[in-house]
């Protein structure tokens, strides 16, 4: 490895802990499986942006539908009139969304933190010791199962060009795709939007009528939301849509049931 005598004392500490941000690089990146190779044939390719963006726009809406209609449902229950409905359902959306925006916008920061971190660090190893670098390159892929000779050779000809070098050794060594940072205000803004917008399917009948009817409409209106939420993550699995969306229907209902049994309960309990 590269001398670190000019490395500032900040960096010093981040380089003797190098081994824990990569184990906690890898564990943000979900590399916690295994996959057997096999034959057969394999469903239609995802693009990996789309796919990305999709992932989080499900999950938002799912997110905030579900913790919503729980929650509406549960106010419900206990049978306070329609405003106290509205309220807690309105509060519930904001209070959820900014939630979801902050969290994201906080995990999105520290992650990209993180990697900028690891990538300063190798950044400065290959201009001060780019052949100890090679090296350790050569041996990755020697690691890898590649002939001795042929990882020297690949490690060398991607050596040459030092912006090559620097997105090989991030991608390698640490793991890390230089280009997919992330932004964490992009990822705080949609994780509000789609919260909000799954949040707001479960409320919208309350604000058109009361009582029973707005119950039985909200529980159609977002259980046809989340079946559809459900059979859009089949997009994303590969699952049949209709099990994938059946199974989101029933998790959700069994949700805001029981919420509005224990609103139910709460009431019965109240009055006597």
């Amino acid at each position: 490895m590269a001398s670190t005598n000019d490395l500032s004392p900040e960096d010093e500490r981040t380089k003797e802990r190098l081994g824990l941000l990569s184990q906690m690089v890898s564990r943000l990146r979900g590399r916690t499986w295994r996959i057997v190779p096999h034959p057969g044939p394999i469903a239609e390719q995802r693009a990996a942006g789309r796919s990305g963006a999709l992932r989080a726009a499900i999950f938002g809406v799912n997110d905030g539908l579900v913790s919503n209609l729980s929650l509406i449902f549960g106010v419900a229950g206990t049978g306070l009139n329609n405003d106290v409905v509205i309220v807690a359902g309105v509060a519930g959306l904001l209070a959820g969304a900014f939630s979801m925006a902050a969290g994201e916008y906080i995990s999105v920061r520290v992650q990209r933190e993180v990697y900028e971190r690891l990538i300063h660090l190798e950044a400065h190893e290959i201009g001060s010791d780019p052949e100890a670098e090679r090296q350790e390159l050569a041996e990755i892929y020697a690691r890898r199962g590649l002939p001795r000779d042929l990882a020297d050779q690949l490690a060398t000809e991607l050596m040459r060009d030092p912006e090559m070098a620097l997105e090989t050794h991030a991608r390698e060594e640490l793991g890390l795709d230089k280009g997919g940072l992330g932004s964490p205000l992009a990822a705080a803004g949609s994780s509000f939007i789609t919260f909000s917008l799954g949040a707001f399917v479960p409320l919208l009948p309350f604000l058109m009528t009361s009582g029973n009817p707005a119950v039985l409409a909200s529980a159609i209106l977002s259980g046809l939301a989340l079946f559809g939420v459900g059979a859009a993550t089949s997009y994303l699995t590969g699952k049949p849509w209709l099990l994938s969306g059946l199974r989101m229907l029933a998790i959700g209902g069994a949700a805001a049931a029981v919420t509005y049994l224990v609103g139910k309960l709460l009431d019965v309990s109240v009055l006597n």
